[in-house]
């Protein structure tokens, strides 16, 4: 069975609420599964098939008119199209430009729209608080202001034709900028040349922009919160912060800047210089930002001290010896700078105390002083007329040898350090060395136990002392000039004669010694004993020195002499009866000879001549001799075992008689003349009587 199709639908109205639709409402149609609406403008048409009542035709052009027709359609077909209404679509919607130019306010700006007399604009804020705010202008734009900062706000926008009829609506969120920040305070850290910025947030902000600048250096930072710290700041700046708050709809204007005076930086050009002994001047370069200095010193035993100025330098004391380590901060609001270079100072050494000088020898001195602080090294300086002499050791002593005698010095000991060198305030030490060794020029001799010495004087205001020195013992002259006299030396002695020079700096080293021989002592004792008539025997005692003995005897008659080594001798050819002169020379190895003269010496008187023995009757003899002179008495006597028996004969008489000699014996018989000294001679010529 075939299906007719449906009756063609009835329009019961069309009309047109959005730009590019068309609504059409008709009564339904028996019988009818779907409807075709058309639009038609002019040549182009536009279709839409919809179910039922009402339908919408889409796609249209806003502000145009259409002729409007619907037909029903089912399984037979399509019915003919209802009679047509025209219709007019509605105005488009402007399309908005929004943005806020300010925290309170926002700007709406909008492209003409086609048919439009005029445009209708109306502001509320988002959240449903407040008024609404509306504006209808033929203009294509206009500002709503006294709005809120940072609040969305909803704006919706239509055009209306000339017959009052709006278009399409526009809506649009749009927030207002934020308002600028406030309380905006900036905390230093001035370790760290830091700092954290803060402030109270801003309604509506979504980010902030922290600006921070010095001159043509810019550092930013960005951030959701309500603070920032910004890092990597330079010492010795001033920066100026300012704090911008951001949303969607842009910026707020910056905050007031804020100053930030960063601390000063480390104080550069450091100098350190001792202007004058025991004072340090640490001086520096001026900082920018620097109100006032500190400037700390300390000492290498740990002891500090500080100086608090607003000037660029400092005045301390110092000793000798020391090293200090010197830094120097300088100071604002901010804080402290950075801790600058530490420098070192080391002062001079100090000068050598305890200084004593002891002699060695006249050329050679031995110095000595106590060790002193930060000397690493001394030199000893001996200086005169003549040129320097020097010594560098680590040791605390030095011995300068080869000055020159009887000299005056200047002897400093300087103290080294590697840091700092030579200390030269150090004073000297007046030195005069012991005088120069005299040299002996002659030694002469000025009586039996007198010796001149002469040398050469070669020193100033000294004293000299000679001296001989032997196995006798020490004689000593002294005298200022060139010469002087040893007294009372002892004879036969070998000495060594040497000469000293004293003054105030010391006595000189000795002269080269000179050997001196006194001439040999005369002997003591001298015995003079007569052997025969013609021969007699000296002997003496020792005479200290001498080596061998000469001795005389003489008289106008003749001479007898000996020279022996011995402590005796024998002298013949002796005259009797003669007075002799008795000299003796004794004479050194060395050929010294001391004459010595002693007592005459008588010989005996001389033996008498022509003896002759007469026997007499009553057991007797008579002696008879020839006498040598008349003036000499004799005596005769007469020697045998059984006694012995002697005459002397009257004065002028040359015999004498013995009587009552024993019989029955042999006797010698000797005449000799009589001595003073009462022993007979023995040497005169014996008689045999029997």
């Amino acid at each position: 069975i075939s299906t007719l199709a449906p009756d063609t639908p009835v329009i019961d109205q069309a009309y047109s609420k959005l730009s590019n639709s068309i609504t059409v409402e008709w009564r339904a149609v028996p019988g009818a599964n779907n409807y075709m609406l058309t639009a038609q403008d002019g040549d182009s048409f536009v279709e839409t098939i919809v179910k039922n009542s009402p339908g919408t035709v889409t796609g249209l052009k806003p502000a145009t008119l259409y002729r409007i027709t619907v037909r029903s359609i089912n399984s037979g077909g399509k019915s003919q199209p209802s009679s047509f209404r025209k219709v007019k679509t509605v105005l488009a919607a402007p399309i908005l430009s929004v943005h806020s130019p300010s925290c309170d306010s926002i700007a709406v700006s909008w492209k003409a729209v086609h048919m439009a007399a005029g445009f209708s604009v109306s502001l509320m804020r988002s959240d449903g608080l407040g008024r609404k705010l509306k504006q209808n202008t033929t203009n294509t734009s206009l500002i709503f202001t006294n709005l809120d900062p940072g609040t969305l706000y909803t704006i919706r926008a239509f055009a209306w034709n000339a017959n009052g009829m709006p278009g399409d609506d526009f809506t649009y969120n749009q927030r207002t900028s934020p308002n600028t920040p406030v309380d905006v305070n900036v905390a230093f850290n001035s370790g760290a040349l830091r700092a954290v910025v803060s402030w109270m947030p801003s309604e509506g902000a979504l980010t902030y922009s922290v600006t921070v600048s010095s001159g043509l250096l810019k550092l930013r930072c960005n951030t959701s919160s309500a603070s920032c710290m910004v890092p990597s700041l330079q010492c010795g700046s001033e920066y100026y912060v300012s704090v911008t708050a951001y949303n969607d709809a842009g910026s707020s204007e910056p905050t007031d800047a804020v100053s930030l005076k960063t601390i000063p930086c480390a104080p550069v050009n450091i100098s350190i210089e001792e202007d004058e002994h025991g004072h340090l001047l640490v001086s520096w370069s001026s900082v920018s930002l620097g109100h006032y200095y500190v400037v700390f010193v300390k000492s290498d035993d740990g002891l500090e001290v500080h100086c608090n100025t607003s000037y660029t330098q400092c005045h301390f004391q110092s000793d000798c010896g020391f090293t200090y380590f010197i830094s120097i901060f300088a100071y604002n609001k901010a804080g402290q700078s950075p801790l600058g270079d530490v420098f070192n100072y080391t002062t001079a050494p100090c000068c050598p105390s305890d200084f004593r000088t002891v002699f060695m020898s006249s050329d050679t001195v031995r110095v000595t002083w106590a060790p002193v602080r930060g000397a690493d090294l001394y030199e000893t300086r001996a200086a005169s007329g003549r040129g320097v002499l020097l010594c560098r050791d680590t040791a605390t002593a030095c011995t300068l040898s080869a000055l020159q005698c009887s000299t005056p010095y200047n002897i400093t000991v300087f103290s080294f350090s590697e840091a700092r060198g030579s200390n030269t305030s150090c004073a000297p030490q007046y030195v005069a060395t012991a005088p120069c060794s005299p040299e002996i020029k002659n030694i002469s001799k000025e009586g039996l136990s007198v010796i001149s010495v002469q040398w050469q004087p070669n020193n100033e205001e000294a004293t000299y002392v000679v001296t001989a020195r032997g196995e006798a013992g020490l004689w000593h002259c002294t005298s200022t000039r060139n010469s002087c006299t040893l007294m009372d030396l002892p004879c036969g002695s070998a000495f060594s004669v040497s000469a000293i020079a004293r003054s105030a700096a010391g006595q000189s080293l000795p002269s080269y010694s000179i050997p001196l021989e006194t001439a040999p002592c005369c002997p003591n004792d001298l015995i003079l004993t007569q052997v025969t008539q013609s021969v007699t025997n000296i002997s003496w005692s020792v005479g200290r020195g001498a080596q061998t003995y000469i001795t005389i005897l003489e008289s106008p008659k003749g001479q007898a002499k000996c020279h022996t080594l011995q402590t005796y001798c024998l002298l013949g050819c002796i005259t009797c009866g003669t007075n002799y002169t008795v000299s003796l020379r004794a004479i050194t190895e060395t050929g010294l000879t001391s004459s010595c003269t002693y007592q005459g010496y008588s010989s005996s008187a001389c033996c008498p001549s022509g003896v002759k023995l007469y026997r007499l009757s009553n057991n007797g003899i008579r002696v008879f001799w020839q006498a040598s002179e008349e003036t000499i008495n004799y005596n005769a006597n007469l020697h045998g075992s059984k006694g012995n028996f002697s005459c002397t004969p009257s004065s002028g008489l040359s015999h004498c008689d013995i009587t009552k000699i024993p019989c029955g014996d042999v006797y010698t018989v000797v005449v000799a003349p009589v001595t003073d000294k009462g022993p007979k001679l023995v040497f005169c010529p014996k008689k045999i009587y029997s």
